[in-house]
Formats: C-alpha cells, structure tokens, sequence
C-alpha cells in the first residue's frame, strides 16, 4: 500500500467511512459472545499493581530530593524522565512484540522495571536517577501497552463500555493508593521502595499466571507503526492529548491557582484528592453511558462538561459548589481518555490496535509534559486565572473538531 492510498484510508475513516483494511473489526470479535472473566481479571490486576507502584515513586522519589535540597527545577526534571522513557519506547513496543511474544515482553519488563526500582533505591543521588527514571518508564510502557491491548481485544462489544471504564476506575484508584501507602511506611530508607518493587515484581507473576487464559496478540493486518496510526486517527489521538493535559495541569498547578485565591493549603489538597475520587468513580457509569448511546456521543459530553468546569470555576471557587464541579471534573475529564479506548477497540483490530495503544502512550507523555509548562506560562502572562483559561481552550478546541467530524460523518 503507498502513502497515497493510506493517506486516502486515512481521510475516510475519520469522516466514519468503514475502511477496507486492516483497522478494523468486523462485525463480530472472536471472543463476542463470551466473557474471558479469568484473562480480563488478570490482565486488569496486572496493571492495578503496576499502578500502585506508579502511584508510589513519583511522591517518594520528590520527598527524598526534597529532603536532599533538590532545586524544584531539577526535581521537576528529574519526574519528567519517567514519561520520556514512556515516549521513547512506545514506537519499539509492536515489533517488539511481534518478535518476542506479549506475554515474554510484558514478564521482562516488569523484572526490568523492579530492577530500576532497586538500582533507585541504592543509588539516592539526583544525577544518577535522570537515566534510572528514564529507564523505570522505558521498562514499565510496555505493560500498560500490552495490557491494553489484551484488555480491548477480548472485551466483548456488548460490555466494552462498561468493561474499560472499570478498567480506568482500577488504575485510577491504584494511583492514588500508592501515594497514600507512604503514610503507611514512610519515606526513609528501603521499606517504601520494597512496596514498589514488589508490586512490579507481582505485575509479572499475575502475567505468567494467566498466560494459558490469554489469546494469542492479534497479528492479523499489516504491520503498522505508531507514526503511522498518527495519519489513521489524529483527533483520537488529540483526544487523549487533552485528557492527559488537564489531568497534569489540574495536578500540578491547581495548589498554585487556589493559594492566588488565598484558600488553606489543606483544602487545596481535599480538593485534587475530591478531583481524583471523581477521576476513579465516575468511569464505570460513563463506560455505561457509552454502551447505550455510543462513545463519540459521551467523549463529546465529556468534552463540554470539562469546558462548563473552566467557566464555573473562577465563579463558584470559594463556595460549597466547588466540591461537586471538582468530582465531577475528575471523572468527565479522565473519560475522555476511557471514551478514546472505547473507540481504539471499535475501530481497530490487530497489528493497528497494538500501534495504538503504543500512540496513546506517545501522546499521554507529551500531554503531561506540554501541559503543565504551557498553563505555568499563562498563568505567569496573564494571572492565576490562567489555569482555567488554558484547560478551556483545549477543552474548545476538541469539542470544535469533535462536532465538526459529527457533520461530516
């Protein structure tokens, strides 16, 4: 196939035309009309565990540099590793798995990832764990890839909605325990760096365990590249784009914006920590909504709930109302990437479905990396007001090209 005829696949799929290759499924899955219960609980556990350990060393790794006199800057850099490595892996993870098998890949990685996590732990010095974190996100992209794509492929089509936004609700929920495993253990010395390695170390095991229950990586299609599936669906990909931008920003600036407002630090953090429960429980009943009236339709109503947060916000911060549109702006906004899954499983299938995957984790990375500066810069320009300016416009800005691919299609 030559680049004009993919360019030419490209544009009609985006106006919602079937496409005669292999991105796509076909009517039925080979698994429709089943549920894998045993694979599916395997595969989410796997990626539960993995985000614990996540959710674990970013909180960790800051406390110990702060302890250290660690400039913010350079401890700001040094987190910003982790999504690097996620980035610069994920155009390696389809031939990868093709030549080595998911399940070997996935089991690999989450050794290799342990290891990093232990050469972190001996080696607490700032300079030495740029390339260690780089790595830790190297090794660990693969499993959240890999799981995905299992995950997507052995969903049936009647409960995928439900099924992924489960799936995202567990994640969600497995980051937010890691933080909060530190005030079980602490942050000195090994004991909260033995929770993380542990858990990956158990990402691997609950692999193995369920390999026999797994159905082989779909390989059907031609190979594709993520930089290829970037021409197959670009506005799935700027989706997830925003979905990792206001998740970043709303984490890493919202401490900034309300001490502009002059409100107690401890309600800033019941806030994000409000953010983050709506982010968790709210993804199951979207992921049902999803199944009745279609996942363009509710990624759409996500898209303009978060916008109607962007212009609540400065209105209503310092009242009571703030509590719900918080929750509720955790859950819409993180649905927009549950929504994007939910499409990535309707529309693509085999080789395309793996590519991806492997592209949202690209775009996940550059999302967390772009947004948080660019809202910093804003709000530096033009006030804290800044912050809800920048997620509305991004917010806009796809709910323009989501309403404009509706009227093409």
């Amino acid at each position: 196939m030559n680049d004009t005829t993919r360019l030419a696949s490209a544009r009609h799929q985006a106006a919602g035309a079937e496409l005669p290759y292999r991105g796509l499924h076909s009517a039925t899955s080979p698994l429709e009309n089943r549920i894998p219960w045993a694979a599916m609980a395997g595969i989410i556990a796997t990626v539960m565990v993995f985000a614990v350990a996540q959710g674990l060393t970013y909180p960790l790794l800051s406390f110990i540099l702060e302890r250290q006199g660690t400039t913010p800057g350079l401890i700001g850099l040094s987190a910003a590793m982790t999504p690097l490595g996620f980035i610069l892996s994920a155009p390696f993870i389809p031939a990868v798995a093709r030549r080595l098998g998911a399940a070997r890949l996935a089991i690999l990685c989450s050794v290799l990832a342990a290891l990093s996590l232990v050469a972190i732990a001996w080696m607490q010095e700032v300079w030495a764990w740029m390339p260690l974190r780089f790595l830790l996100g190297f090794f660990a992209n693969p499993l959240y890839v890999i799981s995905e794509t299992w995950l997507l492929w052995i969903t049936p089509k009647s409960r995928r909605g439900r099924i992924m936004g489960l799936y995202s609700s567990i994640v969600s929920g497995g980051f937010a325990i890691g933080p909060l495993s530190l005030g079980l253990v602490g942050t000195q010395g090994w004991p909260p760096f033995v929770i993380g390695i542990v858990a990956f170390l158990l990402c691997g095991s609950v692999v193995l365990a369920v390999v026999p229950r797994l159905p082989d990586m779909p390989h059907e299609g031609e190979a594709t590249s993520v930089g290829g599936f970037f021409a197959l669906a670009p506005l799935l990909l700027f989706a997830v784009f925003t979905a990792a931008a206001f998740e970043q920003i709303l984490l890493s600036l919202f401490a900034v914006y309300g001490t502009a407002l002059g409100s107690a630090e401890e309600r800033i953090a019941s806030l994000i920590t409000c953010f983050i429960a709506g982010n968790a429980v709210l993804q199951i009943v979207l992921g049902r909504v999803a199944e009745r009236f279609g996942s363009t339709r509710t990624m759409l109503s996500c898209v303009l709930a978060c916008l109607a947060g962007c212009l609540l916000l400065p209105l209503i911060f310092s009242s009571w109302l703030i509590w719900p549109l918080v929750f509720v702006w955790g859950g819409v906004s993180f649905g927009i990437y549950t929504m994007a899954l939910i499409q990535l499983g309707e529309r693509f299938t085999g080789q395309a479905l793996i590519a991806g995957n492997a592209a949202f984790a690209v775009v996940w990375g550059l999302g967390g990396i772009v947004g948080s500066p660019a809202t910093g810069l804003a709000m530096q320009l033009i006030g804290h007001q800044g912050l809800p300016s920048s997620l509305g416009l991004l917010s806009c800005l796809l709910a323009v090209l989501l309403m404009a691919q509706r009227q093409r299609a």
